[in-house]
């Protein structure tokens, strides 16, 4: 799979990979999600919307209602990823059509 995910990260950055692992165990139902702070996803509408997974921070795109990229993600170990642009994909360009559309709809019900 052609990700711009390399074996050279230092011991403190996460790959899209592993956080696109995270939010797949979501959908599946193996770990449980709540949002961070009072707004609803529909509050933020065109801007970052953060969920806690077990202790993970994900800060996630809301375009216009729609859910877009990754923006960040810090583990409960301290390891980073950081949305590039330049980069050929992030954790949300992972999943497939079903668990996209399915993250979404539970991104809406929080």
């Amino acid at each position: 799979m052609g990700l711009n995910d390399s074996d050279d990260t230092s011991p403190n950055e996460l790959t899209a990979r592993e956080v696109y692992q995270v939010l797949r165990e979501v959908v599946l139902g193996r770990r449980g999600m709540t949002k961070v702070g009072s707004q609803t996803w529909d509050d933020v509408y065109a801007c970052h919307f953060e969920v806690d997974v077990e202790g993970w921070r994900i800060s996630i795109y809301n375009d216009c209602d729609e859910l877009d990229y990754c923006e960040q993600a810090a583990s409960p170990g301290g390891q980073r990823w950081n949305f590039d642009p330049g980069a050929r994909t992030d954790p949300i360009a992972l999943l497939s059509a079903w668990e996209h559309q399915s993250l979404e709809r539970m991104l809406k019900a929080l």
